[in-house]
């Protein structure tokens, strides 16, 4: 096969990531596994103004799950996930941890993601014997004790306490792990050796080339066909070759002498792509269910305009009066096309899932605004809450409040 339709590549990219999989009637620890091995990463983000989205692709794949699945999975022995740089911050499995050896050393010679230097020269060595010490903890339990002077308070989100700074250093060049997450969503760290299995430390570490190489292709197997812009991007790894640095261009070279990888075109694809040999081409998709904005289908947005014909970018720091479509934004995925876009917020105190706007595509079907509401409705029951109130923006609003009436 050296030429792919759209629809070819659209079906071959969303069985990749698990959407033909066929469901379980209660998802299990062995559902959660499956979905992992498609998706690779699960990213994580503050904003829950509908559910947190590492849990969001689970659900999108999964159906409604016990959200208890993921924590157990992510918080208890022997873990399946832990969450590193591996995107952006993202739940992996813990088998990558080798993998990312090579990022943590140049985190290390970098002096942290941010170039971040202690005022204290003394201070890591001292954050890290308290880890050691009490951990697991938060960095609020160490604020106190090693801040060096007021926090400076102006400036939200780049204001993090001395001890935060230290600590978000550690876990980037992997002294230190995430154990977890406490209910005001703050990341708890304790030692990486008491964090991770102990087969997982003790596995040899890949040269930085063998390592993205890996990457490059876990990321094949997960898109199905992409480009090699996108292969990169999936585990955000270096594209062009450059002096003694490890090259995503180069592991897509390997694998297709090797076999793994063969250069396709793709219909309206300015790229040339790469299919992996596993890759599937289903006769159909049957997906409907929405998508979280930093699901793996969506997030590389070039991505997935060539695949859906679906302009996408997620407005939370767009001013609200210049947003074209809302806040937290969602697709709906129905069958192998993205028919149509909602406006979302979970209003918890009032049990109900709001609807500010909802937004048919070009080319949505006739059904579209029945099946939105059908599962606008599991949505709704997954996340505990009892109504759906569609608000008045959006062409497709009217259509989806007369269906959920029906």
């Amino acid at each position: 096969m050296d030429q792919l339709t759209q629809l070819q590549a659209r079906r071959i990219a969303l069985a990749a990531q698990g959407f033909t999989d066929r469901a379980h009637a209660v998802p299990s620890m062995k559902t959660f596994d499956r979905t992992v091995a498609r998706t690779g990463v699960l990213q994580v983000d503050s904003v829950n103004v509908l559910q947190r989205a590492h849990f969001m692709p689970l659900y999108s794949r999964m159906g409604p799950y016990d959200v208890d699945l993921l924590r157990r999975a992510s918080e208890r022995r022997p873990r399946r996930v832990v969450e590193y740089w591996a995107h952006v911050q993202a739940l992996m499995p813990v088998d990558l941890w080798p993998l990312m050896r090579h990022r943590m050393d140049h985190y290390r010679s970098e002096r942290g993601k941010w170039g971040f230097v202690a005022s204290d020269p003394g201070l890591e060595a001292r954050v890290l014997d308290a880890v050691r010490d009490r951990g697991p903890v938060t960095a609020r339990h160490l604020e106190e004790e090693f801040s060096t002077g007021p926090r400076d308070r102006k400036h939200w989100g780049w204001n993090w306490s001395e001890a935060r700074k230290v600590l978000d250093y550690l876990f980037l060049v992997g002294d230190v792990a995430i154990a977890g997450r406490n209910s005001q969503f703050e990341v708890v760290y304790d030692l990486t050796e008491r964090v991770l299995p102990p087969a997982v430390l003790a596995a040899p570490t890949p040269t930085p080339q063998d390592a993205v190489t890996e990457l490059v292709r876990r990321a094949a197997r997960s898109h199905g066909v992409a480009s090699a812009a996108c292969l990169a991007d999936y585990y955000r790894l270096r594209l062009q070759p450059a002096p003694g640095k490890a090259s995503a261009k180069v592991a897509v070279d390997q694998l297709v002498e090797e076999g793994e990888l063969s250069p396709v075109k793709v219909q309206g694809w300015k790229r040339r792509a790469y299919l992996h040999r596993e890759a599937r081409l289903p006769r159909k998709v049957g997906a409907r269910t929405l998508l979280s904005p930093f699901d793996p289908v969506v997030w590389e947005r070039d991505r997935a305009e060539a695949l859906f014909d679906f302009f996408y970018r997620i407005e939370i720091y767009v001013p609200a009066e210049k947003r074209l479509h809302g806040y937290y934004v969602l697709p709906f995925l129905l069958g192998d096309r993205l028919v149509a876009r909602v406006d979302l917020k979970a209003d918890r105190s009032a049990g109900v899932l709001l609807v500010p706007g909802a937004f048919a595509e070009p080319h949505a079907p006739a059904e579209t605004a029945e099946e939105l509401a059908l599962e606008l409705r599991r949505l709704a029951g997954w996340l505990g809450l009892d109504d759906v109130v569609v608000g008045a923006r959006g062409d497709l609003s009217d259509e989806l409040r007369v269906a959920l009436g029906r």
